[in-house]
């Protein structure tokens, strides 16, 4: 019973068009739990218990208010149904992760890292050179790059279908970042799969985010860019983040100029609202000198009025 009536909640979320990839893992988690006990509906007390094995303060509320929102739609259909109090862990306050920004030197070693994963002489030390070098070179989001096909490249860029605000947009490319698409296509030919996605493994397969995102783990953790399991450090959503930052310190340091290129690059991150983009703009050392060479020469030019 309640494993199924998880099943069409997920259903149910992912037909209004959610994704509800992580949303999915917990519910799941927490039905085996649950159902070991005997459990056929949700109790509140059962939530608490769960909620309470994640290892941080978030993330045991984030367990909890995942159950809760569940428990809530399944208590118009079935009074029995428990739904624990919002508060029931402490209240949290929101804290925005700092996005780290790549020095172009950490691209290239974890690059390097990825073109000696094993098996050697297989397509995968390729995929990973290309996948990590990819989100560095155009900003997209993980779960594009993964969603990519073979017929999304194309003459004018890489067409990207499958975005957060399901609303596709073209990619215009630079030169090198379309030669080495296609070195890998090369590579990629051998393979000798029937799977379309641009992005494989070994198996021919496409690769899942979860497989995407321990490699990369696995890679940062011994280049050194990050410590331990359990610890803080770069992510590979924090390439989008570099990709932006360094993008406006290349732009002209004049008002027009800034606004022009801030809509020119809210549009190729794929943002639905330009005001989504200053989420991702970080005040780097380039950014701080040019405001700081910019607030002199303004007050130049007062002095001399």
């Amino acid at each position: 019973m309640l494993s199924e009536d998880v099943t069409r909640y997920v259903d149910l979320h992912r037909a209004l068009g959610f994704k509800f990839r992580i949303q999915e893992g917990l519910l799941q988690n927490f039905v085996a739990f649950a159902e070991a006990y005997g459990d056929d509906v949700v109790l509140a007390h059962r939530v608490l218990e769960w909620a309470a094995q994640a290892p941080s303060p978030p993330q045991r509320r984030n367990r909890l208010h995942n159950v809760r929102r569940f428990a809530l739609a399944m208590q118009a259909e079935d009074p029995r149904y428990e739904v624990p109090a919002a508060d029931a862990l402490g209240r949290g306050w929101f804290q925005r992760c700092t996005p780290y920004i790549y020095a172009p030197d950490e691209i290239i070693r974890l690059m390097q890292a990825a073109s000696q994963l094993a098996p050697a002489g297989s397509i995968r030390p390729l995929t990973y050179t290309t996948l990590f070098g990819l989100l560095a070179a155009t900003g997209m989001r993980i779960s594009e790059a993964l969603a990519l096909r073979l017929e999304d490249l194309t003459d004018d860029g890489l067409v990207v279908r499958e975005t957060k605000f399901q609303k596709s947009r073209l990619l215009p490319l630079h030169e090198t970042t379309t030669w080495a698409l296609h070195a890998y296509l090369s590579a990629r030919l051998r393979v000798g799969t029937d799977d379309r996605a641009l992005f494989v493994g070994n198996n021919g397969s496409a690769i899942s985010y979860d497989t995407a995102a321990a490699t990369f783990l696995r890679l940062a953790r011994a280049i050194g860019l990050r410590d331990a399991p359990g610890k803080p450090g770069p992510r590979i959503h924090d390439m989008r983040h570099t990709f932006a930052a360094h993008s406006l310190e290349q732009c002209p340091q004049h008002r027009d100029a800034i606004a022009r290129h801030l809509l020119a690059l809210s549009t190729y991150l794929g943002h639905a609202h330009v005001t989504d983009t200053y989420w991702y703009l970080e005040a780097t050392p380039v950014l701080k000198r040019q405001i700081a060479e910019a607030g002199e020469a303004r007050l130049r030019e007062v002095s001399h009025d």
